[in-house]
Order: structure tokens, then sequence, then C-alpha cells
């Protein structure tokens, strides 16, 4: 059942016809244990006095048995064909009396005290205590069916109002919970009325009970607000940064057009080709940030060797002759705990953004620092840095700060935290003084 009310009625209803039933059973055990407790009281009181009456002489033994007929153990209105019967024994095993209604055979043949016996298939609880003097056994007994009826008695008049009582019991249950839900059904109704667009918070003035869903909802519309906000800004900023070059395209595509000079012609040519190399990087740029900004979590693959990952990276990727890459070594034989997918976006944006602001015969460096659950992964290369203030923004979407370069679009360092974050890592920058940019990627230690 996936309905909360549902639940709620059918979990009340249980418990409360449990306890109920738990009810009804101890009455039903305690009630039993008093009715034989007072009816064993009337039967050893019936059977002393019929003795003593005896023993007395007030009445003669013919007439004892008689006495009993009057000492009834329910009240006389109730309608019970046998109440409490008596028999009067000598010694030598003749019966000298029985009250009417007793049967002929003799109720027990135990001593003085209380026992069970059964005659012609009905079961009698029978006291007996014997009189020397008068050479006679009295036996007092009454039927147990007839004490079974009366607890029976007891029991169905508990019971036959707990099933009248049910329907309407389960009625007010419905009622209760049906208003202890009606906060519940305020936010829904509140929720239904929104607009797409609307993501204000939820008043959280409910029960206490509900303030950690209506605390979790008002979280989700922040973090989905939050979201949006990103959504329009990289848009935008897409938008911005698309058209400056498509618009450099055009107005070069016409100056090769138009133009009579073959210089200024092949001038024109080779920033058309400057422009499409920028604009494609920043289309495949866009395209891994929204993969990996679209992505929950990492697949489960790891990197065994670093140090070999980067090399078949590297050996894939169009690098100036000029610039030197150092430090691999370091990495060799080290597992990583992160996608191979996500390690080539870092470390191709990483390096990407290391020859574009290294000098024309630069070095970049990699090295390596361990600990027991993490590694972290240094690129250095020897540009002029970056201001402090533009550090704190670097990782922005299309933050490109004092030092740009020309083929840039701010998007790198981005794509490269997103997939790190992605991985439970960061991603950390620094200057290095004298000159340069280091780039810390710390990711989890591979079990392996």
């Amino acid at each position: 059942m996936t309905s909360i009310r549902g639940r709620l009625v059918i979990i009340l209803m249980v418990a409360t016809s449990l306890v109920w039933l738990s009810a009804v059973g101890w009455i039903y055990f305690s009630t039993r244990a008093e009715v034989e407790r007072v009816l064993d009281a009337r039967l050893s009181e019936a059977g002393r006095m019929v003795s003593s009456l005896v023993s007395s002489r007030e009445i003669t033994v013919a007439d004892a048995a008689g006495v009993v007929d009057d000492m009834l153990p329910v009240p006389s209105h109730i309608p019970y064909d046998r109440q409490l019967s008596c028999q009067l024994w000598s010694f030598d095993g003749t019966m000298v009396g029985r009250s009417d209604g007793a049967p002929q055979e003799a109720l027990a043949t135990h001593e003085d005290g209380f026992a069970e016996t059964e005659i012609d298939g009905e079961r009698w609880r029978v006291f007996a205590i014997s009189d020397a003097e008068a050479g006679i056994r009295v036996l007092v007994g009454d039927s147990i069916a007839l004490r079974e009826r009366l607890v029976g008695d007891v029991i169905t008049g508990l019971l036959v109002p707990a099933g009248l009582t049910l329907p309407l019991m389960a009625g007010l249950i419905l009622v209760a919970v049906n208003r202890g839900l009606l906060p519940l059904d305020r936010v829904a109704g509140d929720l239904a009325r929104r607009r797409a667009d609307e993501l204000d918070a939820i008043e959280d003035e409910g029960p206490r009970e509900v303030r950690p869903m209506l605390g979790a909802l008002n979280a989700l519309f922040a973090r989905v607000r939050q979201a949006r906000e990103r959504e329009r800004n990289f848009t935008a900023f897409a938008a911005h940064e698309l058209r400056t070059p498509l618009t450099g395209l055009k107005t070069q595509a016409q100056i090769a057009i138009r133009s009579e000079d073959p210089a200024v012609r092949q001038k024109a040519l080779e920033q058309i080709v400057s422009g499409v190399d920028r604009t494609s990087r920043m289309v495949s740029q866009l395209l891994a940030i929204a993969a990996v900004e679209a992505a929950a979590d990492a697949t489960a693959p790891v990197v065994k060797d670093a140090g070999q990952s980067l090399r078949t990276l590297l050996s894939s990727m169009s690098l100036p002759e000029t610039v030197a890459i150092t430090g691999l070594d370091r990495l060799d034989g080290i597992g990583l705990l992160i996608a191979a997918t996500d390690f080539d976006l870092i470390f191709r944006n990483l390096v990407e953004n290391a020859i574009a602001h290294s000098p024309h015969d630069g070095t970049i460096t990699f090295s390596l620092t361990r600990s027991a659950e993490h590694v972290a992964i240094s690129v250095l290369d020897e540009g002029a840095g970056m201001a402090g203030d533009d550090i704190a923004q670097a990782k922005d979407h299309f933050f490109r700060g004092r030092n740009k370069t020309p083929l840039g679009s701010g998007l790198g360092l981005s794509i490269a935290d997103a997939a790190v974050s992605r991985a439970n890592g960061s991603l950390d920058i620094e200057n290095a003084p004298p000159n340069g940019l280091r780039v810390l990627v710390t990711l989890p230690l591979s079990s392996a």
C-alpha cells in the first residue's frame, strides 16, 4: 500500500484491536479464575453447612441434601438448568440422600477436598467432606459447563459491544488521521498551484514532523534556482563567446573576397583558419563541460597507471615541438579511482592551458605527492601566472583573467574542476614564484 493515510488507519486499527483483544484475554482468564474461586468457596460452604446440620441433628440425613437447592452460585434470574447438586453417602457405599437433579451415580470417590470427575460425559467440580460421627460423606458439586457458560457470558458481553463499536472506532480513526495529514495536503495544494518557474521557499510553519520535508523541498528549490541561473549564464556567455569568432570569420571572409592584394587575401585566410580552430575548440569544450555536469557520478573503471595514461593522452594531442613536458615518470604505476574519460578531460585541458600560457620554449612539469588514500598531481607551467583576485574566479565558466590568450575561451579550468569533483577530488590553483602557475589535482588512490 502506497497511501500514508491508509497505512495509518490500518496500523491504528490493528493496534487498537490487539489492545482490545489483549484486554479481553486478560479479563477472560482473570474472570475464569475468580469465578472458579468463588464457586469453589460456595461448594465448600455448602458441603460444610450440610455436614454441620446433620451432625447437630437439626435436620435428618434424608432432608439434608435438599438444603443446597436454595444455595445458588449465581443470581436466580439466570436461566441455568442445573446449578448445585448434593449427595450424601454412608461409609458402606450406600446413597442416603441427594438433591433434586443430582445424578444417581456418585459425584466423586475421592477423600476430603476438591476434585474433578466425569459422569455420563459431563464434567463436574466436586467438594467432599466426611463426617465420622454421623457416618456419612457429603459430596457437593456443580457442572464445569455451568462455569464455562458464566465466563462465556462475560466475554460475550465484552465482544459484542466491541464488534458494534468497531465501525465507529474506524470512522473516528479515519477522521483523526485526515485531520493529522492536513498539513501535507496544504503543502501538496501549494505545490500544485505553483508555476514551473516559481521556486520561492515554502513557509515551514507546519507541525514539527513536516518541517524536515519542507526544509528538504526548500533546499531543492534553492539548488534548482542555482542550476537554472548557471544555465542562463552559461547560455549567455556561450552565445557571446561564439558570436565573436563567427563575426570575425565573416569579416575575414569578406576581406578575402573583396581584396585584390594576394598578401591581404592570404592574411585573411590565415585569420579564418585561426578563427575556425578557436571556434572548434570552444565547441568541443562546451560539449565536454555539458557532458561532465550532466552526469551524476563517475563511472566505475579506474586508471591503473597514471603515467602511462598521460603518455597515451599526450600522444593523441597536437603539441608544439618547442614545449617540453617532464616528470611523467613520477606517475608511473600510480592507480587512481577515476574514470579514464574524466582523467583525459582533466589533463587534456590542463596541458592545453599550460601550453597556451607558456613561453615559446617553455617547460611543463608534472610532479606527485602521495598520502595514504590520495595522490596530488601538480601541473606547472612557466607562464606569467594569475593575479590573486583572478585565481578566486579561475574555475568559473568563461572567466579568462588579465593574462588571457587569443585562443582561450575560459572553459578549460571549469571542465577540469567539474571532472575532478565528479571523482570526489579537488582542484587547487596557485602561483609558483618566480613565474608560472601550478594546478594541483588531488584524486583518491585506487585500492588496487
